[in-house]
Order: C-alpha cells, then structure tokens, then sequence
C-alpha cells in the first residue's frame, strides 16, 4: 500500500479525516523528519506506518478533547513539531505558537514551516518557565497542548499559565493517566485550573493506550508561578 493510502487509513481508523493535500504535506513532514534525524536526535521512531500511528495520529486524536478551530494554540516544549505541525496541517485556522528549549530543534520545523507554506504559526525558543511570566504569551492562549513526558504535576505549573481564562490545557498521555490526573488535583487548583476530565483510548491497530487530560483554565494563575530553577519538577505542588 502507498504511503497516502495507508496514512489515510490510519488516520480514517482512527476519526481522523484529512484531504489529499493534508495527507501530502504529513508524508513531506514525515520525509523531512527522516532525514533530519540522520544528523540530530529527533525521534526514535522513523518507520513510516509507525510515525503514522504514534506521531501523526497520536497528535491528531485531540479532536477527540476539543475541536481546533481558529483559536490560538501554543505547544508546550514540541520537541520534533508533536503536537503542533500535524495540528496545523490538519486544523489550518489555528494560530500556532511552537515552543521548545533547544533552538536546533527550531531550526528544523522553521524549515518545515517554509518547505510546506504554512501561515499563522511562529517558534519560540525559550524554557517554558521563563515565556510563560512574559505579557507577550501569559494567558494568552485559548488551547495549550502538550506530548512531553514529565507528571502532570509538573506539566501543569509549565502550561496552565499560558491558559487565558476560559481557555483550557490538554496533555496527551499514556496508561497511568488517571494516577497522574489524581496526583495533580492540588497543583491543578493552585494554578487556577478545574473541571479535568480523562478521556481515554486504544490507538486502533494497535496495543497503545492513550489518554487525552483535558484541564479547563477557570482563574488566573497567581503570579508566583511557574517557578524558576526547575522547582516544577523537583518539587512539584502537592
């Protein structure tokens, strides 16, 4: 099967619709990710099936939390463009901002921005600590989305300040969703967060349990956070 055509039923198995043209513009991601790779850490993943499943249709089940429309979504450390470049090909009236710490890695989906012409949408080369006390990004978000590996209670202090009030945080994670979730109650408080819901899903084809916490943003975060020096992670709120 051709790599569209097998992408398409991916992505279908999974509610997931895009037209010829999305489907181009993941598999030149997906050429462009390959190959990058070969000189700098982006993925362990390269098989083009499992790209597909674990990194394209992965991202793309947030559809399944809220659907994108044209609200301002930043990506809270996106490391290889997971989530946001396949959210911006797929939902192309958001507003993109891609976060990351490590500017190689920028360097990267800037190319990728211009090789597949997509508008609206910039890169951010800051630790999520330091943009989230800037005016320019501090509850300015209508969506802050997620993939990074860290607790909840961590990614919580590092997204939920980029939440505008009546925005929300959804943070793609794996099989301890709902440990996770129940850990985090009193960071998700502090922070000016409530209502979570977990919703949880088996990847079709596959064995790979997912879950979808999505956090509504119902006050402000008081000022204090996010805390500097890595407080987040080593002493997350509890």
């Amino acid at each position: 099967m051709e790599q569209k055509e097998l992408l398409r039923k991916i992505l279908s198995e999974n509610d997931i619709t895009c037209s010829d043209e999305q489907l181009m513009m993941l598999i030149r991601f997906y050429e462009m990710l390959v190959e990058k790779n070969k000189v700098m850490n982006l993925t362990a993943i390269t098989d083009f099936e499992e790209v597909a499943i674990k990194h394209f249709a992965d991202s793309l089940t947030i559809g399944r939390a809220i659907k994108p429309e044209s609200q301002k979504m930043i990506d809270v450390g996106t490391g290889a463009g997971f989530p946001g470049i396949p959210l911006k090909i797929v939902y192309p009236d958001i507003k993109l901002t891609l976060l990351d710490s490590l500017n190689k890695r920028l360097v990267f989906l800037n190319e990728v921005i211009e090789e597949l012409g997509l508008k609206d949408i910039e890169t951010v080369h800051a630790r999520a600590e330091e943009a989230a006390v800037k005016p320019a990004y501090r509850e300015q978000y209508d969506i802050v989305v997620s993939r990074a590996v860290a607790n909840l209670s961590t990614l919580v202090e590092y997204c939920l300040p980029f939440a505008s009030v009546g925005g929300c945080f959804i943070s793609y994670k794996g099989e301890k969703a709902a440990v996770e979730l129940s850990e985090a109650g009193k960071a998700i408080k502090v922070l000016g967060g409530g209502n979570a819901v977990s919703v949880d899903f088996t990847l079709v084809g596959t064995d790979y349990s997912r879950s979808l916490i999505r956090i509504d943003k119902i006050s402000s975060t008081p000022k204090k956070y996010p805390r500097a020096g890595g407080k987040p992670s080593s002493a997350p709120i509890k």
